[in-house]
């Protein structure tokens, strides 16, 4: 059985998921391939000669790329069978089977991709009707290390930059899946609903030293929440440490998990990492209530604070633009992450971040939601809204061509967000107060420093810009 794993994006790594499918189909028997379009050009040979095309969709950025190559693809094999795996196929099911897709696998679908190649090797290519591998697998799987030789290098995925100049070559890996909480904007939460799966320990550092010992620096922590299973993750960043010490990380951890573990932050700091991620979204109470995250404005501040006495990078993501956002909210976020000292952390693409709405989302559970959304638009996999004041659209328009802008000819953070200041300010009413507290020039930084992060954002829960879908990456963003 030939099979083609292809990925379309998953935010300038280098794919654990596409990496975890080809070892446990190699262990099957298949003839695997695997093909990485964030990075390489389609290689139309490879398509030509597979039994099993499966598409990596991991996000909805990369399920739209993904789906945009389907007549591609079909051209040139249309007798090839066509799979979905990942977070974003089971979600979007109804419409990959109206575009021919036989099978789709979402939540842990190595077993699935197991199945459906025996199923594929007895009945050969008609194997199409009703899969009997389950869409949506929550199975406690033991995982196989990756096999990432099929992978392109290490050196052309995206770098952490230090702040200083200085680039390092990066490694991607996952301890655990989904997620133990149920935010209602999540895309996680239709697939997972608060279940999370663990990868084993020996698993996850067999597969650091192998990324290691091709040229990785540093290593991301791809999962949802890294603190999900803290003393896990610990176990895993001390032998981290203790074999490689002059390997940094970073992870993604909820604001929730930081509040409350603040005491493991040196612990964090102490193994080399370079900074945490936290998808903070919003600092207005009304937001983070309608969003069921679990925290708070003050929350949001004491973690800041503490994150800045310890003396580790906090890199907080937002989602900016939503149904309860107003110019006043607005502003009152880029005022508070002045007042923090936190312009310099905040990618520009944090500033125009619009809520995304995919199908099986629980905010469809909100009235306020019901009424301002359009039917579903099956190209786009989101429903479309509309904000209930036509001047927080407007802003949202003008700060994402801004963030464009600013791109295209390499502004710093700093000078972006000014300019989005300037936008907000004018849009202000004439006597706001917010609009008085922006008046001016932007503080200088508290203290000079540098802030280590990745050369491509972390994103999430967001609709994509033109530009990451044309391109398939979000580098300059």
């Amino acid at each position: 059985m030939r099979v083609l794993l292809i990925s379309a994006y998953e935010l300038g790594r280098q794919p654990f998921g596409l990496g975890s499918a080809a070892s446990w189909m190699q262990e099957a028997g298949s003839d695997v391939q695997c093909l990485d379009l964030a990075v390489e050009e389609l290689d139309e040979e490879k398509v030509k000669l597979a039994d099993l095309l499966a598409f990596y969709v991991p996000m909805h950025t990369a399920t739209r790329i993904a789906i945009g190559m389907l007549p591609r693809v079909t051209e040139l094999n249309p007798h090839a069978h066509l799979c979905f795996f990942g977070l974003y196929a089971s979600v979007n099911e109804e419409y990959l089977r109206k575009l021919g897709v036989g099978t789709v696998l979402g939540g842990e679908f190595e077993e699935g991709l197991v199945s459906l190649v025996r199923r594929l090797s007895r009945h050969g290519h008609s194997a199409d009707g009703r899969q009997p591998e389950p869409v949506i697998s929550l199975a406690r799987q033991h995982f196989m290390v990756p096999e990432r030789k099929w992978l392109p290098l290490l050196s052309n995925y995206a770098k952490v930059d230090l702040g200083d100049g200085q680039q390092r070559v990066v490694g991607s890996t996952e301890a655990t899946r989904g997620c133990l909480h149920r935010c209602r904007h999540c895309p996680i939460v239709p697939v997972y609903d608060g279940r999370f799966r663990v990868v084993q320990s020996d698993v996850v550092l067999s597969d650091v030293r192998q990324q290691v010992s091709a040229g990785a620096q540093h290593i991301t922590f791809g999962d949802p929440d890294f603190f999900n299973a803290p003393a896990h993750a610990l176990e895993i960043v001390r032998a981290l440490h203790d074999e490689f010490p002059g390997v940094s990380y970073d992870a993604t951890i909820k604001i929730q998990h930081l509040k409350k573990r603040m005491s493991l932050l040196p612990v964090l700091r102490d193994t080399g990492c370079l900074f945490v991620t936290s998808a903070v979204e919003a600092v207005d109470e009304t937001t983070l209530l309608a969003y069921e995250k679990h925290h708070t404005r003050q929350d949001f501040i004491d973690v800041t604070r503490e994150f800045r006495r310890v003396g580790l990078t906090f890199n907080p993501t937002f989602v900016t633009f939503s149904p309860w956002t107003t110019l006043e909210s607005y502003a009152d976020l880029l005022n508070l992450l002045t007042e923090l000292d936190l312009v310099d952390n905040v990618s520009q693409i944090q500033l125009a971040i619009r809520l995304l709405i995919p199908r099986g989302s629980r905010l469809l559970e909100l009235t306020e939601v019901k009424k301002i959304i359009g039917e579903f638009d099956e190209a786009k996999l989101c429903y479309p809204w509309r904000h209930a004041d036509p001047r927080v659209d407007e802003l949202h328009r003008a700060v994402l061509e801004r963030v464009g802008q600013g791109a295209e000819v390499g502004a710093s953070r700093r000078a972006v967000f000014s300019d989005a200041r300037t936008l907000v300010r004018n849009a202000l009413p004439a006597d706001s107060s917010l609009r008085i507290a922006l008046s001016g020039e932007l503080p200088a930084q508290a203290a000079p420093r540098n802030v280590p992060a990745m050369t491509e954002p972390w994103y999430c829960c967001a609709e994509p810009t033109d530009a990451q879908m044309l391109g398939g990456r979000a580098a300059k963003l």
